[in-house]
């Protein structure tokens, strides 16, 4: 085995080019564990690595015999370890981004359904309005949009805070029917 340490890589894929099929085996054997660590630093996955290392050597394999400088195999292999892993991170990316894309995608449309719906039944609490008397309008005004209290809406319409009071309760329960049958008529 200590014999096989002192071949060269170039020796090796001389030897292979030859005709000697066990010289890519003791190649592989070299390197396979060092292309899965390389591509693990940058992947940070184990198993992806190994398929990294695995394609490489595909390629490896494919090439071997058009090598012109076996001299050159540790810096060819290592930068198509290295370009392999960060296209397989840069992918990863693009996919991650498509999914992130699509989720906000679909909460901004959320959002645009719940804001519709808010924006309907605005609508419909408006209508409900309109149809209250113009007392009764004006008390829920007063109270809902322009926050006066009881005490202040009585001192501006002229009347006690009994009347204040009544006139919005009953504005209150005649919206709740309005709105009531108008959710039953669909």
């Amino acid at each position: 085995m200590k014999k096989n340490n002192n071949i060269s890589d170039a020796a090796l894929i001389e030897s292979y080019q030859s005709g000697n099929k066990k010289a890519l085996s003791l190649l592989v054997e070299r390197w396979h564990t060092s292309f899965c660590r390389l591509s693990f630093f940058y992947v940070k996955d184990a198993d992806v690595a190994k398929d990294i290392a695995q394609e490489c050597w595909s390629t490896i394999i494919r090439k071997i015999n058009t090598i012109q400088e076996p001299e050159k195999f540790k810096s060819w292999a290592i930068s198509l370890v290295n370009r392999r892993s960060i296209d397989w991170i840069r992918a990863n990316n693009r996919e991650r981004n498509k999914l992130y894309e699509f989720h906000k995608e679909n909460q901004v449309n959320s959002v645009n359904e719940e804001t519709t719906q808010k924006e309907k039944q605005k609508l419909k609490l408006l209508h409900a309005i309109q149809s209250l008397t113009v007392d009764q309008q004006y008390v829920i005004r007063l109270f809902y949009l322009q926050n006066y209290s009881l005490k202040e809406i009585a001192e501006i319409v002229g009347i006690s805070v009994g009347t204040a009071k009544s006139r919005l309760f009953h504005a209150r329960e005649k919206l709740k029917l309005i709105v009531k049958n108008k959710d039953d008529e669909k």
